[in-house]
């Protein structure tokens, strides 16, 4: 092991006890996602761990077991592709207690003329279909352990604005698939909530949404003081999974306070 991993938890106070409890991440490799493990491990929770990257799941699950009592696991999985997201089914099993769609985000920010649709349909790909399937795998495990599921969608779903046409669109989709679930299995054991984060500066977000353009990139967050950061988001979920089980936040839009809307961001200097 890495001698300079941490061996305690990064977080303050005493976990809360979800011992035996099982929660799959989604994009766990980086931003949100890895935040999210770490804030469910910390509770206890025996996190899974999915993402593409390899790589980057086995250095997070090796951070994460130098500190967490609890297990941790990994998945390769492209939630894209339906015959590893079936894989994903068989390897999960029976019984989840906390399923994180977190795997999605933007590509391009083109204005609708000059749209680039094959960026549109990775973005529809991800953050619609694969979380579609991902869920659909995964409900009979969830209903089995009276679980919860929480889909990460964004403010992008709140309103349009210049340029995101093609991500509100697909995070649109997302939550409007959050609303029927809830209405579809309002019967059976399984809560459903709804984060929608507004400005989060993550390493890899912006980057990715501007082909790996670090100028554009870092032009998103120019002079906004205090955007949120991955844990931020984190905290939330982690909050909203833990409420009683009788309680069901069916939507959270968290954005910094610089942020008012989509559009209206106060930038200093």
């Amino acid at each position: 092991m890495n001698d300079q991993l941490p061996t305690t938890s990064p977080f303050d106070g005493e976990p809360a006890e979800h011992r035996g409890q099982r929660a799959l991440v989604t994009g766990a490799s980086s931003g949100i996602g890895a935040a999210t493990a770490r804030r469910l491990a910390h509770e206890g929770y025996e996190v899974v761990l999915v993402a593409r990257r390899r790589e980057r799941l086995v250095a997070l699950a090796e951070e994460i077991g130098e500190w967490s009592k609890a297990p941790v696991s990994i998945e390769q999985c492209d939630i894209t592709d339906p015959e590893q997201v079936t894989s994903l089914r068989t390897a999960v099993g029976g019984g989840l207690h906390l399923l994180v769609n977190n795997a999605g985000g933007a590509v391009g920010q083109e204005p609708l003329a000059e749209a680039d649709f094959e960026a549109w349909e990775t973005m529809f790909a991800s953050n619609v279909f694969g979380t579609a399937r991902v869920t659909q795998a995964l409900l009979p495990a969830l209903e089995a352990a009276h679980g919860t599921i929480v889909f990460v969608t964004s403010t992008a779903a709140e309103a349009p604005y210049e340029g995101g046409a093609g991500y509100c669109g697909a995070k649109s989709a997302e939550r409007a698939m959050v609303g029927s679930l809830r209405l579809e299995i309002v019967d059976r054991p399984v809560r459903v909530c709804e984060v929608s984060p507004g400005m989060v500066h993550t390493e890899e977000f912006s980057l990715t949404r501007f082909h790996g353009d670090q100028a554009k990139a870092d032009a998103v967050y120019a002079g906004v003081a205090e955007p949120l950061v991955a844990d931020d988001i984190a905290d939330c979920i982690t909050w909203m999974a833990t409420r009683p089980t009788h309680v069901n936040i069916d939507r959270l839009v968290v954005r910094p306070r610089a942020q008012a809307a989509n559009h209206k961001v106060h930038r200093e200097g």
